[in-house]
């Protein structure tokens, strides 16, 4: 039978506030606090809670026969900590389970390997260390922004120590393949690539509410079956949901999260095993090597950036945003480094697309009321922050002016000293020898004055004798 791993993707973005022209310069806060505070209690009241809550429940169940991988953005990392603690709480317990494998992504769910590589390495390495801080260990298999994919990036995952990365399957870098084996990257052969199966991710992901799809109601058995009519066509079967499937694009009362209770004892029952991508490393070969030279994403309809760089308004708002990345690896300051990694997000991008302006989507909400709106906001935000960009440049660039100056200064001073120091020693060296030459003349006129002492002293008895004779001649 084959191995199902199952792997769960939790990404939130910090939502901008309607920031206008008059903004510029004058305020520097760009998200809206209140709407983001409240989208992720009821996010996580409706989803996050009771997902982690039913995932510890079921690996303590089956005594860790079910295992999941779990892909946390580091937005979702920072809007959790900020606004629901508690759901962080969730995640850490589950990785006290040792059935949980947490995936490498980078901090602000970005677009960067394409654009900076550097501030791509940067985030990615920022990333892993936070989930080795906050789980336990250092992510070792990572998913990239919205499954994004290519050849590049699998070079830059292998100079960063990662060993598998996660995709999405597409039949234009398929081919006549099966997303149901291990790859190997054609620019990393020692690495290994999953892809998704997007079918059985699809069922669960976006239609197992949908009344007119022919195979509703979906149940946990039908679901098992389907699985395990793969064996001997597969070796792994790689499911990737999105968490928000679980009580958001299917709320509570569609019975999704009695499914998911279900699944771990259909698939076991049936001889199906749960593998984290940790785990498939080691255990299973790759079959063939991939290439795609062309990027791919879980994008539902093109599987390509469309979505994302697929209208003029978006590219602008991409190459405005990456201009800056040269400048940016030259700046220290938390919260401009902060700042410029949060309008990174794909989501913002995202907001701009025109492709679903005629329908708008469940799974594709958007705060604004047309992809315009979602430009112009973005692009004041990006104006201001380029002023600030522009301020912190000048600041360091006058601290820089002013020690050199200081150093320059010190400089100066000391080759003053240099000369009048060098005359202090010669000065010194002269007047050695004069007090060497002093010695001898003072120890010269010392014996003078012990010889007349004698010489006095032998005239003063002689005189007493002449004294005594004349007395006694008398």
């Amino acid at each position: 039978m084959p191995a199902i791993n199952l792997c769960l993707t939790l990404h939130e973005p910090y939502q901008l506030r309607r920031y206008t022209v008059f903004d510029l310069g004058e305020n520097d806060i760009y998200e809206d606090d209140d709407k983001n505070c409240n989208r992720m209690v009821q996010h996580a009241r409706a989803c996050y809670l009771p997902l982690s809550a039913l995932l510890l429940k079921l690996i303590r169940r089956h005594e860790g026969a079910f295992k999941v991988s779990l892909a946390v953005s580091g937005t979702t990392l920072d809007l959790f900590d900020q606004y629901v603690p508690e759901a962080l709480d969730g995640l850490k317990a589950l990785a006290d389970t040792d059935c949980v494998e947490f995936i490498g992504e980078t901090q602000y769910h970005p677009l960067a390997h394409f654009y900076a590589p550097d501030e791509f390495a940067r985030q990615v390495k920022e990333h892993s260390a936070r989930i080795k801080d906050l789980f336990g260990k250092k992510p070792t298999t990572f998913l990239n922004a919205e499954l994004i994919y290519n050849n590049d990036l699998s070079v830059l995952l292998s100079r960063l120590g990662f060993k598998a990365a996660l995709s999405e399957g597409v039949d234009q870098i398929l081919g006549w393949r099966s997303a149901n084996y291990a790859y190997a990257p054609i620019s990393a052969p020692d690495m290994r690539l999953f892809l998704r199966n997007r079918s059985l991710s699809e069922d669960v992901h976006r239609r197992f509410s949908d009344r007119s799809w022919s195979e509703w109601p979906l149940t946990a058995e039908k679901y098992a079956d389907w699985c395990a009519a793969l064996d001997g066509k597969a070796d792994i079967l790689n499911i990737f949901w999105g968490a928000r499937a679980f009580g958001l694009l299917n709320p509570a009362e569609t019975g999704v999260f009695a499914f998911l209770e279900a699944l771990p004892k259909a698939m076991l029952d049936r001889g199906c095993t749960f593998i984290t991508p940790r785990e498939a490393c080691r255990r299973l070969p790759a079959r063939d090597t991939i290439d795609v030279p062309q990027a791919i994403s879980r994008d539902a309809n093109a599987a390509d950036l469309s979505a994302w760089l697929g209208n003029n308004t978006q590219k602008d708002a991409v190459h405005a945003l990456y201009d800056l990345s040269n400048r940016m690896a030259k700046i220290k300051n938390p919260e401009m480094l902060r700042d410029f990694g949060r309008l990174q997000t794909t989501d913002h991008f995202l907001n701009m697309s025109t492709k679903w302006f005629t329908q708008k989507l469940a799974y594709r909400p958007n705060p604004f009321e047309s992809p315009y709106d979602a430009y112009i906001v973005y692009m004041n935000v990006l104006a201001d922050f380029s002023l600030r960009l522009a301020a912190v440049e000048k600041a360091a660039s006058e601290s820089a002016g002013k020690k050199t100056t200081r150093n320059a200064s010190a400089k100066k001073s000391s080759a003053k000293a240099q000369p009048l120091k060098a005359k202090t020693q010669e000065a010194q060296k002269s007047a050695s020898p004069a007090a060497k030459s002093q010695k001898p003349g003072k120890a010269a006129s010392q014996e003078a004055g012990k010889t007349a002492a004698k010489n006095q002293g032998k005239t003063a008895g002689a005189r007493r004798k002449s004294a005594k004779k004349a007395k006694d001649a008398d």
